[in-house]
């Protein structure tokens, strides 16, 4: 076993003021802003009681604390705040640090994120959870090759080479997002966005040499904020949602033997479904078999609620996608993985300090934690879920 006295990449826990630390400490585990006393002076709070007696939601992960025997809420950009989410350490008074968030998504330890602070964040709350990406791989037959557009800090594609897909190469538009993509995934990483027609045609051309060899599939999760404003028209004007017809080109080109398309489920909302449907039928125009579905992260053994969208489309000369592949477990009942079980092995740490050198705080306490440190590969880890998950 390796020793636990190694460096934890990214174990930074942010900065709070005087006056959030007041709050989260007020605050029991499982608790949030209603557990905080009126005497703290807070506008934000004044602003969200406001809202809540108006009737506009019970706004109830507003300055959440997490507890340690459920999975976690959805890692957000924003964990490093707060009053943006459910964010709050379980038992110390802090929130997440970077690691113990990249660990609620299915980073592994060793997948270490790249740049200033902000952009780090980003980078894990806007992430596929690999996990997630692993089953979905797994669904898909015998592994191949893949190319990955917008490929962010490498969720989808970590995913992927778990279940023994090789990349042909990527794109992504943040410097630092592709840094870490680089030196995590590896392959060439095109440095630009897919609307330029130099870097469009540049990854077409480096693909197609790889389709006489081997099984070639497109990944991809075009930027999601677009989608936010889900059912309402004005995303449908969105800039940001144009992007996902430059991911439908680049298939229509390329004439993959697969697939793989996710973002967030608001996507499924837009114009009362309609922007779908198109999505729909283009692809359906190139590759026959298109489905999709609405996965659930903690339902595939990740200590976290996050809902994803994922599309799958298959062309004729591929295998068939098996039926319950993406459904390893039913709704009989799963083994959830907690947050205690996720983090618990993490050193301990204040508002502020970067822990990365601090070494781990024990061995490993579950397979969860053994997953995170390299001690357990994917498979294993999912054969020892779905033993434990209950039948």
């Amino acid at each position: 076993m390796k020793s636990y006295k190694e460096d934890i990449p990214n174990h930074f826990s942010a900065t709070l003021s005087n006056l959030d630390l007041q709050m989260v400490r007020s605050i029991p585990e499982g608790g949030n802003w209603k557990n905080i006393p009126e005497s703290i002076p807070s506008k934000r709070l004044q602003q969200i009681r406001a809202s809540y007696e108006r009737g506009e939601g019970s706004r109830s992960t507003y300055y959440g604390r997490l507890r340690r025997d459920k999975p976690s809420y959805t890692i957000n950009t924003y964990f490093n705040r707060p009053g943006n989410g459910c964010h709050i350490h379980y038992s110390q008074n802090r929130v997440l640090s970077q690691r113990e968030a990249a660990r609620l998504q299915s980073f592994p330890d060793t997948h270490k994120f790249y740049g200033p602070k902000g952009s780090v964040n980003k980078q894990i709350g806007n992430a596929v959870p690999p996990l997630l990406a692993y089953f979905v791989a797994k669904s898909l037959g015998e592994p191949g090759r893949f190319v990955d557009l917008f490929c962010g800090a490498g969720g989808l594609a970590l995913g992927f080479k778990w279940a023994g897909w090789e990349p042909i190469a990527a794109s992504e538009i943040d410097l630092w997002f592709s840094k870490t993509y680089k030196n995590n995934i590896g392959g060439e990483v095109v440095e630009g966005s897919i609307e330029g027609a130099d870097e469009f045609e540049y990854l077409i051309e480096k693909s197609a040499k790889e389709k006489t060899n081997s099984r070639v599939f497109v990944l991809g999760g075009p930027p999601c904020q677009g989608f936010s404003t889900a059912g309402k028209r004005r995303s449908i004007a969105d800039p940001r949602n144009q992007l996902i017809w430059r991911y439908i080109e680049f298939v229509k080109r390329l004439k993959p033997n697969g697939f793989v398309l996710e973002n967030v489920t608001g996507l499924l909302n837009i114009d009362k479904g309609a922007f779908f449907q198109k999505v729909q039928r283009a692809l359906n125009e190139v590759i026959c078999g298109v489905r999709h579905d609405v996965l659930s992260s903690e339902r595939f053994f990740i200590p976290q609620r996050r809902k994803r969208m994922v599309m799958v489309g298959l062309s004729q000369s591929s295998a068939e996608l098996s039926p319950d592949g993406w459904k390893l477990t039913d709704d009989r009942g799963v083994h959830e993985v907690t947050v205690e079980q996720a983090i618990a092995d993490l050193p301990p740490l204040s508002p502020g300090e970067d822990g990365s050198g601090k070494g781990y705080f024990c061995d490993p306490l579950n397979d969860y934690q053994a997953l995170m440190r390299g001690l357990l590969e994917p498979s294993e880890y999912l054969d020892k879920c779905l033993k434990a998950s209950v039948v």
